[in-house]
């Protein structure tokens, strides 16, 4: 079997490593030539090959199942159904209501229903196809209205998870308001109201790899799982009830993970393996195409949302009205946080003294929803940002100085109550998109056709749809959006959020090596070379070994949130304290506190010794560990948050905010409305920049799939439940030819309460780049364009002008 890179250890004598320096990711090198070893990649020499049956309806009775003729064809081992589960049926991350295999009905198109291992892949495919199950269809619940109507099927009747209190019907998963202030009194004091009916359609995380992973039947009786995936831990309590095996019985290792993004926090082809696996005595590997990938995670959450701004004439917010609707498709993930996110979050990083704001998730018959980039933030973000656009417009103030006006900073306080007690430079940033220099104007004229040498050439490259030859420029127009998000770092709502790192310190060929062990997945996000620069930088070595991230030690939590630098790193960086304070204490016991120095304060490790806080050497590392290495392992947990309230939405539910503003620049062809995103430039508070580089992509990476957001992707769901573009043909995602040039600000005020005062990086630059798209794209046309992504159509007279 193979073992992925991410499993090695690594070294670089020499390199940039240690905090605040841009130190090369261990695994660059192999993945931009392809040599490195994906979940994908795996192999053993005597494994089978799985195969899920998927339900072609979003909702139907199970009438009958017939496995015979799939039993019957040849290199075959094992076909199981709902009646072959030997304990628990159910899973779920937050609440267990997703079948392993559907029994008596499906709840969406793509619902697994059977599993088969043969000896060949297309085995598997083939004898899937000739399992006969009796289908009788049932009406399909596919938005609010059909969701809570009168008549509306009821998805899951016999609830008893502890939101079903709290909501006005079974099929509403959760709702949570929140209040502030006294809107009804309020609003009459408002000089100028707008009010806007936004959509966001579901959008995919596209992770390049697609679900995948080996299931090794172990001698114990249990097994052992290599699989790409967030968070290891969660995975294995969900699949030691599946299984019937006590948690330690099934152990995970994290193979190569190619992209998440949110994709792989719930369970897909995990515990199918594992049954396969359990059932032939025999390894069993899952590899999903993308077509099934599309069936086999969740998605982002489409929404529909209802703001209301009421503000005076100088500008100054006076109270907001929000509704915002998710559809959280047949089974509830994590749509409970995501309920959470918008609510609190959901009138952005604004200074609002009145708000009625409700958020709620349905169960539908659309695909199932859950973690992606951004978490609820992103399709509040949309609209409050495109009701601050209208605002600004009716009170004719310039969009960022009425955002400046109106800005958070530290000290403020939250609609939920809670003090914003670290740096929020939310004007700062707006200041520094708006003050960089705009992109040059393009001038737009065709060559003659008469005289090929002569006339002034265009780089059709460069248009809207260039690359397809469909203009020389006429009918474009460029236009410039702002925008500005809020995000919360970690896990919020009173979850106990913590992460587990084992450090240990040992002399290897007389050097002192640092060797780091945690569970914190690795899904390109750069955790590997954040985990070694902190090691580097508390233990003062050079060699530092990171292994395989498994569940032999403590939880890490899922690589989500932005919060694995925060968290991990925050227990490597305990850890390795707690090291170096038995190494000092080591040192002492040999040469006595009176003995050159060891007395003073200050002692720390650089350069492989013991030194003092002036640089004086007092001894070697290698010759105090011996042959004794120092080990340790910590759990470290940020301070901890409470859950808002169920009715007022009130209390201090999350760990840290962080803050990304953009400014975009489009140019559109309003003849055949196609967008060119020109330039996307952002300022982001980072508080401190761990990895510079590795900063910079994240940034990047996040703006980007904002850009994708507002323009390209959306997975279609008809009125009937069903996918209509389950491809990369047909769901399409930016490419390096989308990318615009993407300047970046990054501001570093330290957060006191995160370890080196750090802030997660990774989602809040998703949140502001959609709407700033929009934004631009809406001042270039005039349209109102409340809905996104923003299509071809909406652009070419069908959408209603702003006004």
């Amino acid at each position: 079997m193979s073992v992925t890179p991410t499993s090695a250890s690594f070294t670089e004598a020499g390199a940039p490593g240690r905090i605040g320096e841009s130190a090369p990711r261990p695994d660059g090198v192999l993945k931009v030539t392809g040599e490195f070893a994906y979940a994908s990649d795996l192999w053993h020499e005597d494994m089978l090959w799985g195969h899920t049956l998927r339900s072609p309806h979003p909702h139907a009775r199970i009438d009958s199942i017939d496995v015979a003729e799939a039993l019957a064809t040849p290199g075959v081992h094992a076909v199981l159904t709902h009646a072959d589960l030997p304990a628990a049926t159910t899973y779920g991350l937050e609440i267990a209501d997703q079948p392993v295999l559907a029994g008596d009905v499906v709840r969406y198109q793509g619902e697994p229903v059977a599993v088969v291992a043969a000896d060949h892949p297309e085995t598997a495919r083939r004898a899937a196809e000739r399992i006969r199950v009796g289908y009788a269809e049932l009406p399909v619940v596919h938005d609010e209205a059909s969701a809570t109507g009168p008549d509306a099927p009821v998805l899951h009747p016999d609830r008893t998870d502890p939101y079903a209190r709290h909501v006005p019907h079974p099929n509403v998963l959760h709702r949570q308001p929140v209040r502030r202030g006294d809107v009804a009194a309020a609003a009459p004091t408002a000089d100028v109201v707008v009010t806007g009916d936004y959509e966001v359609g579901m959008q995919d995380q596209a992770m390049l790899g697609p679900e995948s992973g080996l299931a090794v039947p172990a001698e114990d009786g249990g097994v052992d799982l290599y699989v790409a995936t967030q968070w290891l831990h969660v995975d294995q309590r969900q699949l030691a009830p599946v299984l019937g095996l006590a948690p330690e019985r099934v152990r995970l290792t994290l193979s190569g993970v190619g992209g998440a993004f949110g994709a792989r926090e719930d369970l897909s082809m995990q515990a199918h393996a594992c049954l396969l696996a359990l059932r032939t005595g025999r390894p069993v590997k899952m590899a999903y195409n993308r077509h099934e990938s599309f069936f086999g995670h969740v998605h982002r959450h489409p929404a529909r949302l209802r703001y209301e701004h009421g503000a005076t004439r100088d500008g100054r917010l006076v109270y907001v009205r929000a509704r915002i609707v998710l559809d959280g498709g047949a089974y509830a993930s994590s749509s409970t946080a995501v309920v959470g996110n918008a609510a609190s979050l959901g009138l952005g990083p604004y200074e609002v003294p009145h708000a009625e704001v409700e958020a709620l998730a349905l169960y539908t018959n659309n695909p199932p929803c859950g973690a992606m980039r951004g978490f609820g933030a992103v399709q509040a973000c949309f609209a409050y940002e495109a009701q601050m656009d209208k605002l600004a417009a009716a009170l004719g103030l310039h969009p960022v100085e009425l955002r400046q006006r109106n800005a958070v900073s530290q000290g403020s306080f939250m609609p939920t109550g809670q003090p914003i007690d670290a740096p929020a430079p939310v004007a700062e940033l707006l200041r520094r998109v708006r003050d960089r220099p705009l992109p040059p104007e393009r001038q737009w004229e065709a060559a003659d056709p008469a005289d090929p040498a002569g006339g002034v050439r265009v780089d059709v490259r460069a248009l809207p749809g260039g690359l397809s030859n469909t203009s020389h420029g006429e009918g474009v127009v460029r236009g410039v959006g702002y925008a500005v998000g809020i995000k919360n770092v970690g896990f919020s709502e009173g979850f106990d959020d913590y992460a587990t790192a084992r450090v240990r310190l040992e002399a290897i060929g007389g050097e002192p090596v640092a060797v780091v062990h945690t569970a914190a997945a690795e899904v390109g996000q750069g955790g590997v070379t954040v985990q070694t620069q902190i090691a580097r930088t508390e233990l003062g070595v050079t060699r530092v070994s990171l292994l395989p991230a498994d569940t032999r030690v403590g939880s890490a939590g899922s690589t989500s949130a932005s919060r694995q630098t925060y968290m991990t790193g925050g227990a490597v960086r305990q850890s390795c304290a707690a090291v170096r304070e038995e190494v000092l204490r080591r040192g002492r016991e040999r040469f006595g506190t009176g003995h050159r120095g060891w007395s003073e304060p200050g002692l720390r490790l650089a350069g492989g010794k013991v030194v003092t806080a002036g640089g004086e050497v007092l001894a070697p590392l290698a010759e105090l560990l011996g042959d004794e290495p120092v080990e340790v392992e910590l759990e470290f947990r940020h301070r901890p948050t409470e859950p808002f309230d169920p009715v007022t939405g009130q209390g201090a539910g999350h760990v840290q905010y962080s803050f990304c503003a953009h400014r975009a620049v489009v140019e559109v062809d309003t003849e055949l409305g196609l967008v060119k995103v020109v330039e996307l430039a952002a300022a982001q508070d980072v508080g401190r920049a761990i990895n510079p580089r590795a900063v910079l992509g994240q940034i990047h990476g996040g703006s980007t799939q904002g850009l994708g957001l507002a323009v390209l992707e959306e997975i279609v769901v008809g009125p009937d439940g069903r996918v209509r573009n389950p491809s990369f043909t047909d769901y399409l995602i930016p490419t390096i030819l989308d990318t615009p040039s993407m300047p970046v600000d990054v501001l570093e005020l330290a957060d006191e309460h995160a370890p080196y005062g750090l802030r997660g990086v990774g989602e809040a630059p998703t949140l502001s780049a959609t709407p700033a798209v929009v934004a631009a794209v809406r001042q270039a046309t005039g349209l109102a364009l409340e809905r996104v992504p923003v299509r071809p159509e909406h652009l070419t007279g069908t959408a209603a002008p702003v006004g």
